[in-house]
């Protein structure tokens, strides 16, 4: 029975670090999609139809049709042939496909395990709350792209901060519930340890916010120095609060937003570093205190990619390397923070009981 009851969890384990790693690819696609400009080459949300892609020159003439009355069109790519147009309709194609081969991967063996009675009533409730969130992110996502459709020739930045973040998101909350279906392992860590963690984990999905605002607000091209910025370390306040009202410079002003985001950082590598010292010397050479040094590594290189992107004017290979970087970041602090918080893992239906937090 217990041999029986490990398969399980282990076979569930392992469909959701799958999902996680497509998750995973289609952040990597969607910040590809992004740096070809080729979000808004798609101007209708058909989420059955719209999953077969233009099958005759006739359907790719009328696609072609539809994005020549959107701004993008008429102020940046007048006179694109329809070739040109292809490829940047098939980013966006592709990107919206991997979302759907998203859904039916978590889905349809999410169906299966219950119909089996291998899930536990209190991880139940967990899945379909990710099961949500995945719906919910297309429908983000089609909001994002509906704000480049009339006015603008690009998203908007705040939609895309929150489409990036949201895909994070979910992607920590699958490797998150991933770990807790493994065996119990109570941590020894005070309290300090703990809450730093935690909080690590919180800047980090705050950093990624912070950086899907700055690509959307194009401002990596714009302040492109490190580590001044526009010259200087610290910008006049006239230059980053100019804004009225104030809020729209947190969102809208290229300096004040990239501004935060290199503090965030600072603060976030210091804690990182700080911590792992911390946990190295408070717990040894353990599993907790491995993870703690990992996160600290991972987020030096992080760092330095972010620089570099930076100082090379966002070329987009780093670019992407930049945003594949931050979401293996977010994924050592979940398991790191996990492992902390002690895994008490849900057990499928029939095994010893475990509790889910």
């Amino acid at each position: 029975m217990k041999l029986a009851s490990d398969a399980r969890s282990r076979a569930i384990q392992i469909w959701l670090l799958a999902v996680a790693a497509l998750v995973f690819a289609l952040v990597i696609v969607g910040g590809a999609t992004r740096l070809t400009e080729s979000g808004l080459s798609i101007v209708e949300w058909r989420p059955v139809t719209g999953a077969l892609p233009p099958m005759s020159e006739a359907n790719w003439n009328t696609e072609f049709e539809k994005y020549k009355a959107i701004p993008q069109y008429q102020k940046v790519n007048r006179g694109m042939s329809l070739d040109e147009f292809k490829t940047i309709y098939w980013w966006e194609w592709g990107h919206r496909f991997l979302g759907r081969l998203v859904g039916a991967a978590f889905l349809l063996p999410f169906l299966w395990f219950l119909w089996q009675g291998w899930i536990a009533r209190p991880m139940r409730w967990r899945l379909w709350l990710i099961f949500g969130l995945g719906g919910l992110q297309g429908a983000v996502g089609w909001w994002m792209v509906t704000s480049g459709l009339v006015e603008r020739i690009t998203v908007a930045p705040y939609r895309l901060g929150f489409h990036l973040t949201l895909a994070c998101v979910i992607f920590g909350a699958l490797i998150w519930t991933a770990q807790r279906m493994g065996p119990q392992r109570p941590s020894e860590a005070p309290d300090r340890i703990r809450r730093t963690a935690v909080a690590l984990l919180v800047l980090v999905v705050l950093q990624i916010y912070l950086g899907a605002l700055v690509a959307g607000l194009r401002a990596g091209y714009i302040y492109n120095t490190w580590p001044l910025i526009d010259g200087v370390l610290i910008p006049s306040a006239d230059r980053m609060f100019f804004l009225t009202p104030l809020w729209r410079n947190f969102f809208e002003n290229e300096l004040t937003v990239q501004f935060i985001h290199r503090m965030t950082a600072y603060v976030l590598w210091t804690v990182a570093i700080l911590h792992a010292i911390d946990a190295r010397r408070t717990m040894g050479q353990g599993r907790e205190a491995g993870f703690a040094i990992a996160l600290a590594a991972v987020v030096t290189v992080q760092a330095g990619i972010g620089i570099a992107t930076l100082l090379a004017q966002t070329p987009i290979g780093l670019a992407l390397l930049h945003q594949g970087t931050a979401a293996i970041v977010l994924a050592v602090a979940v398991m790191h923070a996990d492992g902390l918080m002690g895994r008490r893992g849900t057990a499928p239906a029939g095994a010893p009981a475990m509790s889910a937090p």
